[in-house]
């Protein structure tokens, strides 16, 4: 037999005798979209998990002088010399029509870079307390904005690092409950269907007619300024997976009725085996795939809900930073076009969503291990 025949009846002998979550990776790592989407999101959640020690500064600090700063451009050369990473200073004047604040760059004075300096104190992961940060300007008394500061001077680079922990996660904690919640109803729907199935599926359509923005609105009005910001996060993630349910659940019974009549589970229940063990040790495994492609295709639709409500004012509020709260600084056109980088959340959001729904088409093309 040639060597290449053999190869290859290897690798075939590989794939029927592998088991089904490697089979899945194989598959999921020929799509190329996906796994990019992957690598980012990773990076996505590392940066928004260690915000305190990337950022330069911490969210809050206002500096009034330094309002509507452009972006700063990292350079590595000066005049043909390589000189490491630095930016220019800025130059401070006013339009004497307008009385607009206007930064124009000083080429002629250069502020290198550090890395690993000291800056504000914090908590790294809420338990070690250190000054140390990734990188900063190595004079005290000059400032590096990656991204530019806002209309209070607030650095928005730390602030849109410390607002991806607060969008990112109320997708997951959203998504968690809705899992939860749309998994065990969907799955008692698709296993015992007649009345019961009838039942569950008008709750569904009940709730999927609701309006959500008048809805909101009801709620915004309803729950007093007062509350600590937290508690609102808790309580309108909550809510959120209260209303995002019902997609997951459909996708579950419409999965149970397929199962539920092979060959496999009928021999359980000739066997004996409770209803409990069936569907959690024969029918919930051989859908595994499915609800994580699934689960992975309704986070986007949480951070989206999240963002939207709070752009709107109906969500969180500050002192709470989410990217959402971040674009109500671009909801006029005077500070679009003073602060164009004020948008910066919302390209944020749009490469986010894009990547959780590459990331659910490689999930959901790799969910049939055995499929050509």
């Amino acid at each position: 037999m040639p060597p290449l025949a053999g190869e290859q009846t290897t690798k075939e002998g590989r794939s029927y005798t592998a088991k089904p979550w490697t089979l899945i990776w194989w598959r999921f790592r020929k799509h190329k979209l996906a796994m990019a989407s992957l690598f980012f999101l990773i990076f996505c959640f590392f940066s928004a998990l260690f915000a305190d020690f990337i950022s330069p500064y911490r969210p809050a600090d206002i500096d009034k002088l330094n309002t509507f700063v452009p972006p700063a451009n990292i350079h590595l050369f000066h005049d043909g010399k390589f000189q490491g990473p630095f930016i220019y200073a800025l130059k401070r004047s006013r339009d004497p029509e307008t009385a607009r604040v206007i930064y124009e760059r000083d080429t002629t004075k250069i502020v290198p870079i550090s890395f690993f300096v000291e800056g504000p104190e914090y908590d790294l992961l809420g338990l070690v307390p250190t000054k140390i940060h990734l990188f900063g300007a190595a004079d005290k008394r000059q400032k590096v904005n990656l991204l530019g500061t806002d209309s209070l001077g607030r650095d928005l680079f730390t602030r849109l690092l410390y607002g991806a922990r607060v969008t990112l996660s109320a997708g997951l904690i959203g998504v968690a409950f809705s899992f939860v919640i749309g998994l065990f109803i969907g799955a008692i729907a698709g296993y015992y269907g007649g009345l019961v199935d009838a039942l569950i599926q008008r709750l569904m359509e009940f709730i999927r007619s609701v309006p959500t923005i008048p809805l909101w609105m009801g709620l915004a009005a309803a729950l007093p300024i007062a509350w600590d910001p937290l508690f609102v996060y808790v309580l309108i993630t909550f809510i959120l997976a209260l209303i995002g349910w019902t997609h997951l659940a459909r996708v579950v019974r419409g999965r149970f009725f397929a199962l539920r009549n092979e060959d496999y589970i009928l021999a359980a229940r000739l066997a004996g085996a409770s209803e409990y063990r069936i569907i959690t040790r024969h029918m919930l495994p051989a859908m595994t795939s499915y609800i994580i492609a699934a689960v992975t295709l309704a986070i986007p639709e949480m951070i989206l809900g999240e963002t939207a409500l709070s752009f709107l004012g109906l969500g969180l509020r500050p002192p709470v930073v989410s990217w959402g709260v971040l674009l109500q600084d671009a909801q006029n056109l005077r500070s679009i076009s003073l602060a164009p980088w004020l948008l910066s959340p919302g390209i944020a959001i749009i490469f986010v969503v894009l990547a959780f729904n590459f990331l659910g088409d490689g999930l959901r093309d790799a969910a049939d291990p055995y499929g050509r």
